[in-house]
């Protein structure tokens, strides 16, 4: 697809239903924008943009009807699809929920540690077991396809497709397809061997590989977790009668259905962050109580500390004020405020980089009239040695879905001072919604 295509569609409307808010990104054989699905009232959804196969527009259409009726919690909803033109060429185009992050995003900054795959593993197999039982395929299994929607781990939907069925492929044969796939076919074992090559990836930041294209033994990287080896490799046979059924890996790895997401900065035990570590929603599917339980500790520990020395502020202020009115009752004591407080874990930079660029979120008028009072929305952000924000996270649970991603959109385009001295540095960004308007200003966090 041409690049200048994509710049020439952004503000358009696909069949006077859907806007082209903004360019999302790209594959091979597609683009995806930011849009609207008044149908549904979902107010931010992404649109898939895809050239029409003649010979496979039909069989695609009729795919994406049905996965319309599936429902999944672990599955991403599928709200509309059909043909479309742009720039006079034939389309294809599906509608979808829209989704803060996915693995993809992730992984450049920190491979997953073990426990976090684990917490992953139930919401994957779960989905796919799923599947398997109504005789289909995810058929896209790989980083990009695990994706995280108001902090649910999902698995993209529009590639699913039944299982057995022999179709040419628009997109470009990759290492995350099953070595049958050249032969057009397509079977849940085919899922199993995605997952596999996304398991590697996820664990150590790095593929497998092969020594020779027809090669049995796959040669994983040494800093694979020894305990997801022999899964990994079965998932890996060249074979797919060999590879382990769905049903094997819940029975392995199965828990408890989780239902939110950790955040992606590493555990407590784990490494300080480095450069291009995503402060995002982890691919997991529950939040560690550990990390929860260390959080509400600090919180408390900084609310017990600001409010011990308040108290002693006002003590010492008052007696001050007592002495002096003793002495010259026509001078009143002079109140200087006190430097920032020191938290051993967070706290706001003496002297913060220039804030060089700030975005604000774009909010509908309707969406702003049901606003009562204010809506704060905090958002963590990670900014690399440019200035520019390559991660982010919400702070906190936010009251409104709608509001939350207008601030996750808005805090990713904010652009800060250059620092060479370091790799990444974090920020909070505060968001105040209201009827008139909104405000946002930032913090540096150490």
């Amino acid at each position: 697809m041409a690049e200048d295509w994509t710049k020439e569609w952004e503000r358009r409307i696909v069949n006077g239903v859907y806007p082209l808010r903004r360019f999302l990104g790209r594959s091979n054989h597609s683009v995806v924008f930011l849009t609207e699905c008044n149908a549904q009232n979902v107010p931010q959804a992404a649109i898939k943009i895809l050239p029409a196969n003649r010979a496979l527009t039909e069989a695609q259409l009729a795919h994406w009807k049905r996965v319309a009726t599936l429902s999944h919690p672990h599955l991403m909803r599928l709200l509309d699809s059909g043909r479309c033109q742009l720039g006079g060429h034939n389309f294809l185009f599906v509608v979808t929920d829209h989704a803060e992050q996915n693995l993809a995003q992730i992984l450049p900054g920190r491979p997953l540690t073990p426990d976090e795959v684990r917490d992953l593993l139930p919401a994957t197999l779960d989905a796919l077991a799923y599947l398997h039982g109504q005789n289909l395929v995810q058929g896209g299994l790989k980083p990009p396809n695990f994706l995280v929607v108001d902090d649910q781990l999902k698995l993209a939907s529009d590639t699913i497709r039944p299982a057995g069925e022999r179709t040419a492929n628009t997109a470009k044969p990759s290492l995350y397809d099953p070595p049958e796939a050249k032969n057009g076919g397509v079977s849940t074992a085919g899922d199993i061997w995605g997952l596999g090559i996304t398991l590697v990836e996820a664990l150590t930041q790095t593929p497998p590989a092969w020594s020779q294209e027809s090669s049995e033994s796959v040669s994983l990287p040494a800093n694979l977790a020894p305990e997801f080896v022999d899964t990994i490799q079965r998932c890996l046979n060249r074979d797919p009668a060999q590879r382990p059924a769905i049903a094997e890996l819940l029975a392995q790895f199965k828990q408890a259905p989780p239902a939110t997401l950790p955040s992606a900065a590493p555990p407590p035990s784990a490494a300080p962050p480095v450069m291009n570590e995503p402060l995002v929603r982890t691919v997991s599917t529950q939040n560690p109580p550990k990390t929860r339980f260390l959080l509400t500790t600090i919180t408390v520990g900084i609310v017990t500390l600001l409010g011990v020395w308040t108290g002693v502020h006002l003590i010492h202020t008052h007696a001050n004020v007592q002495q002096t009115a003793s002495i010259t009752p026509q001078s009143p004591p002079a109140v200087s405020l006190p430097a920032v407080v020191e938290n051993p874990t967070a706290s706001i930079a003496a002297s913060p980089p220039t804030v060089l660029h700030q975005e604000i979120p774009d909010v509908s008028s309707s969406a702003r009239a049901t606003i009562r009072g204010v809506i704060k929305i905090a958002v963590r952000v990670i900014v690399d040695r440019s200035g520019n924000v390559f991660a982010a996270t919400l702070d906190s649970r936010a009251s409104s879905k709608y509001f939350a991603r207008a601030a996750m959109d808005a805090a990713r385009k904010w652009q800060f001072a250059q620092d060479a001295d370091q790799p990444s540095r974090v920020w909070l960004l505060h968001f105040e919604f209201t009827r008139a308007g909104t405000t946002a200003h930032a913090a540096a966090l150490r």
